[in-house]
């Protein structure tokens, strides 16, 4: 009879705790996701002037950006992270294929396409996304982004073409929705600084064939 009773109490206990722990369950959070809405620019009407061809490496960038919470900092030193706001997609994604849409779309390159190792192209654009982050230190509430790239020749491994660029905007409402729209503003203004001047560089060297001057 008392081993019985012991059997009995402990498996009360043991559906109190598990009754317990389902509840915990239960009431854990969700992380929420979110993705930059970056416009595609219009299909780019036919030419016939450019001849050069292009070829995009995926973006890289620094790990902590590739962990996928969004990222915020409270010194220069420290970086934070959204335990719950999370990106949907890799940011090096997001910014490798509006790079890849607006360097299409300005009529600079015969082709533009992502790199996928080969070499039937004439120039391979490398680059990296340094910084995509909430910044709490310097008065109000406000976005970073900085973006850098080069283009170098398949045939001589000589760079023709670099940039770098770094763009702030201000958060209105400090929450993480308006982070992320305010993001997604910097993000491009950053992109259209970046690719700017090599589109309109290309476009008006002799039929896209020699370096930007």
């Amino acid at each position: 009879m008392v081993i019985m009773r012991k059997s009995v109490t402990r498996s009360v206990f043991g559906l109190v705790a598990l009754v317990i722990l389902t509840g915990c369950a239960g009431k854990v959070k969700q992380a929420d996701y979110y993705t930059l809405n970056l416009p595609a620019p219009p299909d780019p009407p036919a030419t016939e002037n450019a001849h050069a061809t292009l070829a995009i490496r995926q973006f890289r960038a620094p790990t902590y950006l590739r962990q996928g919470a969004i990222v915020y900092r409270t010194s220069p030193e420290q970086i934070d992270f959204y335990a719950y706001h999370r990106w949907a997609m890799d940011p090096r994604d997001f910014v490798t294929h509006s790079i890849i849409a607006r360097l299409r779309a300005s009529q600079a390159f015969a082709r533009v396409q992502s790199y996928d190792g080969s070499r039937d192209v004439d120039y391979v654009l490398s680059g990296r996304l340094e910084k995509l982050e909430e910044v709490d230190y310097q008065g109000g509430v406000k976005v970073q982004v900085a973006i850098s790239a080069e283009m170098t020749s398949i045939t001589t491994g000589a760079t023709v073409w670099s940039n770098a660029v770094s763009e702030i905007g201000d958060v209105n409402k400090h929450d993480v929705p308006a982070v992320v729209s305010e993001m997604d503003r910097t993000m491009q203004r950053a992109i259209e600084k970046l690719v700017t001047p090599l589109s309109a560089g290309w476009a008006a060297s002799s039929l896209g064939a020699q370096s930007p001057k």
